[in-house]
């Protein structure tokens, strides 16, 4: 079994039988209804800005250590981490469209990438987002086969 499956196997029952609270059966019906149409939103939205910090970030990097050498790295990992979550949104598209297992291990990687991001800069309102989103997949996670 490849780690990233034994991951998944460690973390489902703490999202889903022992989790705080379970989504509505309407709610997740309707995520897995609209959400692939809001990642391609979002992928759409997020592919220029992303871009363009990633131009504007090759400029600014030299400036941003003046900062202090936490704040460059910061900003160069989080750059990183977004770059490899919008890879991921995107081979997550066609399984989102047609509900396959493919689909959900793909938002699965993304959202874990988002929440390891988000520990290295020490964003909490983004770790808890991202735990509530990975809860919300974990829940969902039988709709897709």
């Amino acid at each position: 079994m490849a780690q990233s499956a034994i991951l998944e196997a460690e973390l489902a029952p703490y999202f889903t039988t022992k989790a705080p609270f379970q989504f509505p059966i309407n709610f997740r019906e309707g995520f897995v209804k609209y959400w692939p149409i809001v990642t391609l939103v979002l992928l759409v939205l997020a592919l220029p800005a992303i871009l363009a910090f990633l131009g504007l970030g090759t400029f600014l990097v030299p400036v941003s250590y003046a900062g202090g050498f936490g704040a460059g790295l910061g900003y160069t990992i989080s750059m990183i981490f977004s770059l490899a979550g919008l890879v991921l949104g995107i081979l997550a598209l066609p399984g989102l469209f047609n509900r396959k297992r493919s689909g959900w291990v793909f938002s699965y990687y993304a959202q874990l990438i988002g929440i390891v991001s988000s520990v290295v800069v020490f964003n909490l309102v983004g770790l808890l987002f991202g735990l509530l989103f990975l809860m919300l997949l974990f829940q969902v996670r039988d709709y897709y086969n």
